[in-house]
């Protein structure tokens, strides 16, 4: 597709964020299955599943209100956060440390995504789509949430849990 229009280049980026999405649902339970069922961290991110489904049936209708079919784009941004995902589950054996690694990497693609949204929002109503508009936002909205929850278990015990491993470990190396 060649882009020549604000109205190109939105369409281009909805079949980005579509890509991503999709490919969040697939990484989303394979993460929470590496945690454990014992995992906060995992159980976030089992919600997070539901609530992606979602995102992808928003954005199925947003398509549709535009006319268009819902089609991803190979988004290499999304795919390179998940390739470090995929990195830190192959090579961290210590899983207090895997969760800290992974609850950043989790708020990276939060991030992502909310750049995203945020934008697709703005563009929106730029173009006088007020239903895709309000459609985004309430994708936007959940987007921002899970990057609050993600902080604040991070800063609460996800990051403190994995502190207190490394010091553990210092105190047997000197030892």
């Amino acid at each position: 597709m060649s882009i020549e229009n604000l109205n190109d280049l939105y369409i281009d980026m909805l079949k980005d964020i579509y890509y991503a999405e999709k490919q969040i649902l697939k990484a989303l339970p394979k993460m929470a299955k590496k945690l454990g069922k014992e995992s906060k961290l995992a159980v976030a991110f089992e919600k997070h599943c539901l609530e992606t489904e979602g995102q992808i049936e928003r954005l199925e209708q947003v398509f549709e209100l535009l006319d268009k079919k819902a089609k991803g784009k190979k988004c290499d941004a999304i795919e390179g956060i998940l390739t470090e995902g995929d990195e830190l589950m192959k090579e961290v054996e210590c899983k207090a440390t895997l969760e800290a690694g992974l609850a950043a990497g989790a708020q990276a693609v939060e991030h992502y995504e909310i750049a995203r949204y945020g934008t697709l929002v703005e563009w929106s109503k730029l173009l006088g789509y007020s239903r895709a508009a309000k459609l985004l936002q309430e994708t936007l909205d959940q987007e921002t949430k899970t990057d609050e929850l993600l902080t604040a278990m991070a800063e609460k015990s996800i990051n403190q849990r994995a502190l207190e491993v490394y010091r553990e470990d210092q105190v047997q190396e000197a030892a």
